[in-house]
């Protein structure tokens, strides 16, 4: 009776610990489930403000060294997808991306990261800019806890390239999505 009364004592208490274990998650005040003309692009014909949403991650799992962070629209008719922001290379100390830091001139990125091309060309944030009457797209922001302190790649370094060794040192990921069409 001593055992099975201990047993359900250890029981409990690990359902206990697993219940109150967080998940990791990101969040977004500037979000919501539609992108607005902030989050979208100025150019290609769109005439948004072209401004990265803020960004907050919480509960990163054990062992992270650094964090990473893209915006994805696998609905883009090119057969593979539009990269619209790719950064790396940021500090396990660091849970957040501040509003626009998308925008290199503005020098509010995580020191010491790297924004990479993106498929407009050039690093940096670029925002939705789906064809004009095609059907809302998703736009995928996620966050990637990292196994290394470092990718070694530069601000040259094409999105499926980075995507590459993101998903090679991936502990976990967590993303929020928003649609946009016009």
């Amino acid at each position: 009776m001593k055992r099975l009364f201990f047993f359900m004592i250890v029981v409990g208490l690990i359902s206990l610990g697993s219940a109150s274990a967080q998940e990791f998650t990101l969040k977004s005040a500037d979000l919501g489930g539609q992108l607005t003309e902030t989050q979208v692009f100025s150019g290609f014909g769109c005439h948004g403000k072209n401004i990265s949403p803020a960004l907050q991650w919480s509960n990163a799992p054990k062992g992270t060294k650094s964090f990473a962070l893209t915006l994805y629209d696998p609905d883009a008719p090119t057969g593979s997808g539009w990269w619209h922001w790719v950064i790396f290379n940021i500090s396990p100390d660091v849970h957040e991306l501040k509003r626009d830091a998308g925008n290199l001139e503005r020098g509010l990125a995580p020191k010491e990261s790297v924004q990479s091309v993106t498929d407009f060309g050039k690093p940096g944030f670029g925002g939705a800019c789906p064809p004009a009457g095609d059907k809302a797209h998703r736009y995928v922001f996620t966050v990637y806890a990292l196994n290394i302190p470092k990718l070694d790649l530069g601000a040259k370094s094409p999105p499926a390239m980075v995507g590459y060794f993101l998903n090679q040192h991936t502990i976990a990921k967590a993303s929020i999505v928003s649609y946009y069409g016009r």
